[in-house]
């Protein structure tokens, strides 16, 4: 677990990776050409723009880390930051996770300047469909696509999200332990029935995005069920829905986690499958949502902390979860995993190309 007495390492070798991009550069250069972003952006009169990108996958989850782009979101702090992406920038949003660049299980993520001193970066996370609060799986992906930028060695290091600061540790051999945002449960065992009179039951918990937790769908966590997986998670996200089943101040519960055995009990604990917003299953074990399942476990006495809960995603991939008490009713987790860099590109956009902005479905 990353300890309260280590230092957390200070940004001291600049902004270069965040800062926007021009028509045309050189690989990693660091001159830009405010005029033309603004032609671009506002005028809309260059042919094509380009947005630099380092693409990792933590446990088979990809993450595209936005490195460079016509994005740019001022100073405010990061929930604000993210308000003005999703203001004025979602076209990029779709352009850069959505088809014909992306695909539906494509999370990005843009690295900012940070907000607070200690942070080396700030990061916020989209998807197919919008913006996430935090994500386990993509900090770990950022760290190691910082780590192959050379920007960060071994050690701790600080991340801004929009729901608040975040810890990172290089551990080597490309491993990353993350220290969540604090997470708890909000309600334990909610009946939700759906269409088909099916009555479930789920624990609502947050661990940096909002998740409904249910272990008697009576399904096999396995990729074979993955149609049958899918549609019980459609259902039950449109059965919360249409009953205002929601977080804590009416915030959306956009994850729907279903829990089963093990594949094998001597790898892992227990196994998942994630809903993430926009109908994609995660292929990770889920950071946020191995958080919130942490948090639970902590609620029931069935985990102590620094005790490690092994977390296997439904492709067989793993996450290893422990956690510290924040107070008595929040725990701080921490999230080990791994992650790869398989790919660095500039995506260009052509504004002659007719999906030059992304498919969307709506």
């Amino acid at each position: 677990m990353i300890g309260e007495s280590t230092q957390v390492a200070r940004n001291d070798w600049g902004q270069s990776f965040y800062t926007p991009a021009t028509r045309r550069l050189p690989r990693w250069d660091v001159s830009y050409s405010v005029s033309n972003l603004y032609e671009f952006v506002l005028n809309k009169q260059l042919d094509m723009t380009r947005v630099r990108v380092i693409d990792t996958h933590t446990g088979g989850e990809p993450t595209r880390v936005v490195v460079a782009s016509p994005i740019e979101l001022g100073n405010g702090s990061m929930a604000v930051r993210r308000e003005q992406f999703a203001a004025n920038y979602d076209d990029y949003r779709r352009a850069i996770v959505c088809e014909p660049r992306g695909s539906d299980v494509m999370v990005g993520a843009l690295l900012v300047p940070p907000e607070n001193p200690a942070s080396m970066a700030g990061v916020i996370f989209f998807n197919n469909v919008g913006y996430l609060g935090m994500c386990g799986h993509g900090t770990i992906g950022v760290a190691i696509a910082l780590q192959y930028m050379e920007r960060v060695a071994k050690g701790i290091h600080q991340l801004d999200t929009p729901v608040g600061p975040v810890q990172f540790e290089l551990l080597g051999d490309n491993r990353v332990r993350i220290q969540n945002v604090p997470s708890y449960r909000f309600r334990a065992a909610v009946p939700v029935k759906l269409r088909s009179g099916q009555v479930l039951h789920g624990d609502i918990a947050w661990g940096g995005n909002w998740f409904f937790i249910c272990q008697d769908h009576g399904l096999s966590v396995e990729l074979g069920a993955l149609d049958e997986l899918q549609r019980l998670t459609n259902e039950v996200r449109g059965a919360l829905q249409a009953n205002s089943i929601c977080g804590e101040d009416g915030g959306e519960i956009d994850h729907i986690e279903l829990i089963g055995p093990p594949s094998s009990i001597v790898a892992a604990d227990a196994r998942n499958y994630v809903m993430c917003p926009g109908a994609a299953y995660d292929r990770s074990p889920c950071g946020t949502g191995t958080s919130a399942k942490v948090a639970c476990l902590a609620a029931d006495g069935k985990l102590a902390p620094g005790q490690i809960h092994r977390q296997e995603s439904i492709v067989g991939s793993l996450f290893e979860a422990t956690y510290k008490s924040a107070d008595s009713s929040r725990i701080l987790p921490s999230i080990t995993g791994s992650a790869y860099v398989n790919g660095e590109a500039e995506l260009i956009l052509d504004a002659r190309d007719p999906f030059c902005m992304g498919i969307t479905k709506s």
